[in-house]
């Protein structure tokens, strides 16, 4: 099983503001020129299942269409789940190892992993494989990292790093694995 992250940051390695505001993303002058470097499409087209924590799914619920499709989509929670769900989704609980081991018996191949404490639970259990980060020419000063300050030290190996005519730097890196 193939677990990936495919998120963008401030420079400063926020993924939302404090109050988990995401408007600072669709700024019209970052649309103004095509992203080097892997796009969402590219990416999402080799999915199999999006994992997501509960917050992430409720932030992306607001959004005026849903943006995923029929790819099935996981919302990790213990609480209950929303009233208002598409037909691709579903919730489940449990260790990140116990929820890739479920998803692969199910036949999922290769994860997306979304949503700050999602990718962060993941990591520190040494089941994220790629993470491909882009960075948003913009200091948040504050708001909901990437990452955590208790994760363990992780060594990455860099695979690849564009840059966009409207200042997005793209960076991908495999996570290596302790031997």
């Amino acid at each position: 099983m193939k677990c990936s992250v495919y998120i963008a940051t401030s420079v400063d390695g926020f993924i939302a503001g404090a109050d988990g505001d995401i408007d600072w993303l669709l700024r019209p002058e970052y649309a103004v020129s095509l992203l080097n470097g892997l796009s969402y499409e590219a990416f999402i087209a080799d999915i199999d299942a999006l994992v997501m924590g509960r917050h992430t799914y409720e932030k992306v619920r607001a959004f005026p269409e849903w943006p995923y499709g029929d790819l099935p989509v996981v919302v990790l929670s213990t609480q209950p789940p929303s009233p208002h769900e598409t037909g691709h989704v579903r919730w489940m609980n449990g260790e990140p190892a116990a929820i890739v081991a479920q998803l692969a018996e199910q036949g999922c191949g290769h994860l997306y992993i979304d949503g700050g404490q999602t990718v962060q639970r993941f990591l520190q259990a040494g089941l994220i494989d790629e993470l491909t980060i882009t960075r948003v020419p913009l200091l948040l000063g504050g708001g909901i990292p990437l990452f955590g300050a208790d994760g363990p030290e992780q060594r990455l190996r860099l695979l690849a790093v564009t840059q966009s005519d409207n200042g997005f730097v793209q960076e991908r890196y495999a996570v290596q694995r302790a031997s």
